[in-house]
């Protein structure tokens, strides 16, 4: 579930920061700032939709709720630390990788172009 819910995010970030840089020519440090800021609220609203729905879950509340509990905080915890890397590990190494693509674009040809 953690995994489903932050490979989305990340694939939601990374597209609309590649949109940008195609429909306003921005470099890769300008795109993914904005893709970080922009999808900063769907991304939390996403995450913290299923981290309020695990609650009861790891509180264990109700009969044989105890067996349950630790896996609803382990899924508590993997989407706390996975949104935290979506908004930040994920733009930074798209901006990383993004402007080493750049750097290495033939002369004359936009780098999205030399990229795909």
């Amino acid at each position: 579930m953690c995994m489903g819910v932050a490979t989305a995010n990340s694939i939601l970030i990374v597209s609309f920061a590649r949109e940008r840089m195609h429909d306003y020519g921005d470099d890769p440090n300008t795109a993914a700032h904005a893709a970080g800021f922009t999808r900063l609220r769907p991304v939390m609203m996403t995450a913290l939709a299923m981290i309020i729905g695990m609650v009861p879950m790891a509180l264990g509340l109700g009969e044989g709720g105890e067996q349950n509990a630790p896996l609803g905080r382990a899924v508590i915890g993997g989407l706390v630390f996975a949104t935290l890397a979506t908004l930040v590990f994920v733009p930074v190494v798209f901006k990383f990788v993004y402007s080493h693509l750049h750097k290495h674009a033939p002369m004359g040809e936009p780098a999205a172009v030399a990229a795909e």
